[in-house]
């Protein structure tokens, strides 16, 4: 085996020198330097050039290689340093950030540079549960003999969330730990921005400050490749997009949805879809298909970002064993109206919605018993559900009172005297009031914790109605009839509608239970027991506070 000192001494010298040298070697030491010269080829050939090295070291199993937009930003990277990249979903991209993690270690490493990789992502399950996973994936797939090195020893070397070499090591940070991103020192530095559209500014601004002492020709270097599907028109990353002053130096590229089709990433049929599932004005159509920046914050009720933020909440919950949660139990039905519509069931526990479950073609008496055998004993289970009295849903809740369940009917078209957050604002209908709690429920600006399970049909229910104001004392806040949702979407906003009504349920005084063929009738034992649960002043026959 030849000494470090010894390996560094002939990486010094020109190719010439080195085959002459290997001519002139005894006969034991030629296996070694073979090795060695593979390991300095590979150094020399692939050290800037990522590309090159994801087509000529991975093995592709006779797949074609990368797709020419991968080829463009891993190349994009060598040049220029910073790229920010992004695109619809389905690209590619967390496979290509793991080529350039391995690109960067392996070349650093073969070259005795002392390096490092830092990787950060809007929430730590990006690394943990994608980013790291597809490293060993891609890492299982490299041709060791192009580099002239064994693979890596699992034991020692490629371990769960992090990769470890003779010169450098490749490791996970929280985004939210700018300190640790800072204090990172190397002769070469990689920083990998996953799910880039929502890491926080002071992030960004640690990562910055490793380019301060960067060199574009020789040591120390830094690169920085930060991918996202794009958010709402706010945030670093968007800012960056937008070629906000101070950030001209940073190289971007946008993936569109015709060069991901082109490279058979994403199907035409696939596009199509989801232009009908969100609707093609919808932020999440721009956003997930045509990866553009757009904000549902102007017109929508419910911004797209708050939704996304209680989806990552609900799967760190899940990623956590699915602890306990406090908080009363509600069960919010939905009935459906129409053969085409469906019948949804939100299971919520305090600001938890656990589950949300869909049928489709249920008549009244299929899902009064399916109601019925969820609250099973109440005052055991201490479930309370919450049924749209509207249309159908008026049958299910009389029929559910006749079986002696105890029910609260929600009419969206009512009157109600709640007021927003500030009171300053009322609203024309219960529909209104409803869709604002969850608004004021989701604002990260009053430190936010609902969560939501990762639905598509959910985000898109609830980010499209829209919202305008009626002149008065007090002014009404009036949220986009259903009827108009449903034209827009050329469906019905089941699973949303089931999931506001739920967290209407603390808001329904006792007049409500009854349903709207009952309500001259005196209230039942359980209307009362309901009544003290859940209103916080005297009942109002119109579902809302007195």
């Amino acid at each position: 085996m030849l000494t470090r000192e010894a390996e560094a001494a002939y990486r010094q010298l020109s190719r010439a020198d080195r085959l002459r040298l290997a001519r002139g070697a005894p006969a034991e030491l030629r296996p070694h330097l073979a090795v060695l010269e593979r390991r300095v080829q590979a150094q020399e050939r692939y050290m800037y050039r990522p590309a090159v090295w994801a087509q000529e070291v991975i093995d592709w199993q006779g797949g074609d290689g990368i797709t020419a937009y991968q080829g463009d930003i891993m190349e994009a990277l060598a040049e220029y340093r910073r790229v920010a990249a992004r695109g619809p979903h389905g690209l590619g991209k967390t496979g290509m950030a793991s080529m350039v993690v391995l690109w960067f270690a392996t070349t650093r490493d073969a070259a005795g540079v002392d390096w490092k990789v830092l990787t950060t992502a809007s929430a730590w399950r990006h690394l943990s549960v994608y980013l790291w996973p597809e490293i060993h994936k891609w890492a299982r797939r490299i041709r060791w003999d192009v580099l002239g090195r064994p693979p890596f020893n699992d034991l020692t070397e490629l371990l769960t969330q992090n990769l470890k070499l003779e010169h450098g090591a490749a490791s996970p940070v929280a985004s939210n730990k700018a300190e640790l991103i800072e204090g990172a020192h190397a002769d070469s530095l990689l920083y990998l921005i996953d799910e880039a559209k929502i890491v926080p500014d002071a992030t960004w601004d640690a990562i910055e400050g490793a380019f301060s002492g960067g060199r574009m020709d020789g040591f120390p270097e830094a690169f920085a490749l930060a991918i996202s599907t794009p958010g709402p028109t706010t945030g670093r990353f968007y800012d960056i997009h937008r070629r906000a002053p101070g950030l001209e130096d940073w190289y971007t590229r946008h993936v569109t949805l015709a060069e991901a089709v082109a490279a058979g990433r994403i199907s035409e049929d696939w596009a199509r879809q989801r232009a009908r599932q969100w609707g093609e004005d919808s932020a999440l159509y721009a956003n997930r298909v045509l990866g553009e920046f757009r904000a549902a914050d102007e017109d929508s009720v419910i911004p797209l970002a708050w939704l996304e933020a209680a989806v990552e909440r609900w799967q760190a919950w899940d990623a956590a064993g699915r602890p306990e949660v406090e908080g009363r139990r509600i069960l919010g039905v939905d009935v459906a109206r129409s053969g085409g519509d469906s019948t949804v069931f939100v299971h919520r526990r305090g600001l938890l919605v656990a589950e949300l479950v869909a049928y489709d073609r249920q008549d009244t008496m299929q899902t009064t018993a399916r109601v019925q055998a969820a609250v099973g004993d109440e005052e055991a289970t201490g479930l309370v559900p919450v049924v749209d009295s509207i249309g159908v849903g008026g049958g299910v809740v009389d029929r559910l009172r006749e079986l002696g369940v105890p029910v609260l009917a929600y009419t969206g078209a009512a009157k109600t005297k709640q007021r927003t957050r500030d009171g300053e604002w009322g609203f024309t209908n219960v529909r209104s009031a409803a869709y604002w709690r969850m608004r004021e429920l989701l604002d990260p600006a009053f430190g936010a914790e609902l969560m939501l399970p990762p639905d598509d049909l959910l985000l898109s229910d609830l980010t499209t109605p829209t919202w305008d104001v009626t002149t008065g004392v007090p002014p009404k806040i009036q949220v986009e009839r259903k009827e108009d949702v449903v034209a827009r979407l050329g469906r019905s906003p089941d699973r949303g509608d089931a999931v506001v009504m739920s967290f209407w349920a603390e808001n329904l005084a006792y007049s409500t239970i009854q349903s709207p063929a009952q309500r001259t009738a005196r209230p039942t034992a359980a209307a009362s027991r309901y009544g003290r649960s859940f209103g916080s002043g005297g009942p109002s026959r119109t579902g809302g506070r007195r």
